[in-house]
């Protein structure tokens, strides 16, 4: 399978130019290291950490920006931190972090991002986890402690319309 070449990533005006100053496309970023891309970027070590970490989870088969932040917001900044983490306890840190609970569609990526972290398995996608997620939550169900407020109430989307592709 082909690798992902194409990325969305914000990038200031700054950042943009020195990145052609130096004659480097986004997708050669993961060809650097993080002090490289600082210097090349003419950014902070945390900043370009960061950029490499939005870059290396966009690799994943399926995986956005959108949920590439989501793990960032979780302290993850790469795929290779994520091997031996529980998909679920990932999840139910993430809703408890965000003050609501989740589209579904989002556990079925956080399965993906350890899947592909333990194996480096570049055919599945994050839909392939929704029968395994479904599963779990009818033996084991969520958390007491989960919040009580939905995702869509929270962000005043109306369920079943994908308002931008939310976190597909």
């Amino acid at each position: 399978m082909k690798s992902k070449t194409a990325f969305k990533i914000a990038l200031t005006d700054s950042e943009k130019q020195e990145m052609r100053r130096n004659k480097v496309k986004i997708k050669d970023i993961p060809n650097y290291a993080v002090d490289e891309l600082a210097v090349i970027m003419g950014v902070s070590l945390e900043r370009a950490k960061e950029v490499y970490a939005l870059i290396g989870f966009q690799m994943i088969p399926s995986i956005g920006i959108r949920f590439a932040e989501d793990l960032i917001s979780l302290g993850y900044y790469s795929i290779n931190e994520l091997k031996g983490k529980d998909a679920t306890k990932l999840t139910e840190e993430f809703e408890l972090l965000k003050g609501y609970w989740i589209d579904p569609c989002v556990e079925d990526q956080f399965r993906l991002a350890v899947h592909y972290a333990e194996t480096g398995d570049k055919t599945k996608k994050w839909w392939d986890f929704t029968e395994e997620r479904k599963k779990y939550r009818r033996e084991n169900g969520h958390p007491p402690e989960r919040p009580q407020k939905a995702w869509h109430e929270a962000l005043g989307v109306k369920p079943g319309n994908d308002n931008g592709n939310l976190y597909v």
